[in-house]
């Protein structure tokens, strides 16, 4: 099999597999079903693997045109591919992380009636997530940026008898639509100006001085308003959060690791164009930054344990968008990569943990965990480590790089993104106490079935908390190592310098100052939970605030959904009713007045019909004769 046929194949696997489950699923075993979709993605995966020696060593990439879209006089849109090296780091993540929750969920979901089908739903996912990445085009991309926006509206109401599932899933699809507005505006302007959508002649056009700053400055912001919607980012954050009622593998392959990162994969596609406008730059990273501060201090509230991670998702996403504020697309990757490890593997652990608590998701009703789940409580462990930035693990290195970053562009904003740190350790740290240690809270039903589970859900954790703790190396800072493996592997496809530069003595203060906080954070937290505050309700105005996420969901409801249900009341009583309606039940109103005006002349008398004939031809002769 040739180069050219194994790309084609990545795609095609995770399509086959859920033609197969959607049209013939309900005849096979469930085990079957899961299995086929397990399957093609690890070969998917192996097809990305053995890409890498070929391709990412060559500085162009591979382009693969697979037909022509449409082709006019002055534009031609195809079909293809292009695979470089951001586009391998993205097939692996996607494709590896994937082929782990697949595996997850077999154990996971084994006892659902509609397991084929969900197996389905997730390959399907899988197939237009690799196709948003692969397109060589923005319009490709948008088919697959569109088709991650309805496999998630399937995923998230995936049990769709609970209304709050439902509901869920209606919100994340509308305001990815409101989102999805602002990419369109921007693939329409860049047709019209530039005659093309290829990503590589528009970088070429952009790294030219071909495009003026106003051109550029208005086409990322729409990219930029696309991104929020997708990527979770204020003001479009808040159907993620509401996106934990679907399964957990669903949070986990969505929320965590892949449809999320999509806006982040899309800014630095177009980091030349990006580098046009520092209006819009300017405006990613204070977005980011505010979007990591607000999402971390709700969660320092929340006692869902689902809820305290899609809430630091959206934090760490914020993260990278301050990162691709700050010019270090390279960095926003780097903590991507390590986010989909750490991240996946702590939605997968809570998902162990709710297993084994019969579906108990509050954190304040578990604890004493630790003997009952030692795998799960151990790779947790890793996964918390790893968020917090506890070195040796990777987001010690990845958040570091973008804490430095940030401060060369702007110490206030590196003061915002700090302080997100020291409260991402906090609520991180409650919930993995809370969770594993001191006594068991919940009931005597629940402990009696406390157990670990199955090999299908501890292997990937095992190997997620693998690559949570070793994948750190691939970007070691300078004053650890001279070489940044993956700065130097990106430089292809990305051909926009990082700007900034710290000094290795604020690096040193920075990696120094972070392990001390963090110990100091570890024993205040360890000994605030083993005691009975962190059970008790505040009731202040503060923690109200923030147990009601600042209310945001409420003001959009008060300014704009009953705003929008007045207008549309209003226009379906006054417009619709009264004057579309008016106008046509005049119309009809007339037409019958007019038919029985007529019908009186239909007598069926013949003297009458004789008269009226003798009456029309003398005014014919009349008026023949007068017209003379």
């Amino acid at each position: 099999m040739g180069i050219r046929e194994m790309a084609l194949m990545i795609p095609l696997l995770p399509l086959i597999g859920f033609t197969i489950n959607i049209f013939f699923g309900k005849q096979l075993p469930k085990s079957v079903g899961s299995w086929i979709s397990t399957l093609a993605l690890i070969a998917s995966f192996g097809l990305v693997v053995s890409l890498w020696g070929p391709i990412g060593a060559e500085p162009l990439g591979l382009h693969l045109t697979i037909g022509e879209w449409f082709s006019s006089s002055w534009a031609h849109i195809s079909f293809s591919f292009h695979i470089d090296q951001l586009t391998l780091i993205m097939l692996s993540i996607i494709t590896g992380v994937g082929s782990l929750i697949h595996l997850y969920s077999q154990g996971y979901m084994h006892d659902d009636e509609n397991q084929n089908t969900f197996f389905a739903y997730l390959n399907l996912f899988v197939f237009f997530m690799l196709l948003l990445v692969l397109g060589s085009n923005m319009l490709v991309t948008f088919i697959g940026w569109e088709g991650v926006g309805l496999c998630s509206y399937l995923l998230i109401g995936f049990w769709y008898k609970d209304h709050e599932n439902n509901d869920a899933a209606r919100k994340a699809f509308i305001i990815n639509r409101i989102g999805d507005l602002g990419f369109l505006i921007a693939i329409f302007t860049c047709l019209i100006q530039f005659n093309t959508l290829e990503y590589s002649k528009i970088n070429e056009l952009a790294g030219g001085g071909m495009i003026t700053t106003g051109l550029a400055t208005m086409i990322t912001l729409c990219l930029f308003f696309g991104a929020t919607g997708k990527s979770a980012q204020i003001p479009l954050y808040t159907w993620l959060p509401d996106a934990m009622a679907g399964p957990t593998p669903v949070s986990a392959l969505i929320h965590a690791a892949t449809m999320v990162t999509a806006g982040i994969y899309l800014v630095v596609r177009l980091s030349s164009l990006f580098v046009l406008a520092p209006i819009s730059l300017n405006l990613i990273f204070a977005v980011g930054v505010a979007t990591a501060l607000i999402a971390a201090i709700i969660g320092l509230r929340q006692n869902d344990i689902k809820k305290v991670l899609a809430y630091s998702t959206v934090s760490q996403l914020g993260f990278m968008f301050a990162a691709v504020g700050a010019g270090a697309f390279s960095s926003a990757i780097f903590h991507l990569g390590t986010h989909a490890f750490f991240k996946a593997l702590l939605f997968l652990g809570a998902g162990s943990v709710i297993h084994a608590m019969s579906g108990e998701q509050d954190i304040r009703k578990m604890g004493g965990l630790t003997k009952a789940l030692p795998i799960t409580h151990f790779t947790f462990l890793i996964g918390t480590l790893t968020i917090i930035g506890f070195p040796p693990f990777a987001a010690f290195f990845s958040k570091d790089e973008i804490l430095a970053m940030a401060y060369s562009k702007s110490v206030w904003m590196f003061f915002f993104l700090a302080l997100t740190s020291v409260l991402t350790a906090i609520y991180m740290l409650r919930l993995y106490f809370l969770t594993f240690s001191n006594s068991f809270r919940g009931t005597d039903h629940q402990a009696s079935h406390l157990h670990e589970s199955p090999w299908t859900i501890t292997v990937p954790l095992v190997l997620l908390a693998l690559a949570s703790m070793f994948s750190g190396v691939l970007g070691l800072p300078e004053v650890i190592s001279d070489y940044h493996w993956l700065n130097s592997f990106l430089a292809p496809a990305i051909k926009v310098q990082q700007e900034g530069h710290v000094s290795h003595f604020f690096e040193y203060c920075l990696m120094g100052v972070s392990v001390v906080a963090l110990i100091i954070i570890f024993i205040l937290v360890r000994k605030w939970c083993s005691g009975e505050k962190a059970l008790q309700v505040n009731n202040g105005f503060w923690a109200k605030a923030i147990d009601n996420k600042f209310y945001i969901d409420e003001a959009y409801d008060s300014l704009i959904t009953q705003n929008f249900a007045r207008i549309s009341k209003w226009t379906n009583g006054v417009l619709e009713s009264k004057l579309v309606d008016g106008l046509v039940n005049q119309v009809s109103l007339t037409t019958l007045l007019s038919g029985q005006t007529i019908r009186r002349i239909q007598s069926g008398s013949t003297g009458v019909y004789i008269l009226s004939m003798v009456l029309g031809i003398i005014t014919l002769l009349v008026f023949q004769y007068l017209s003379r």
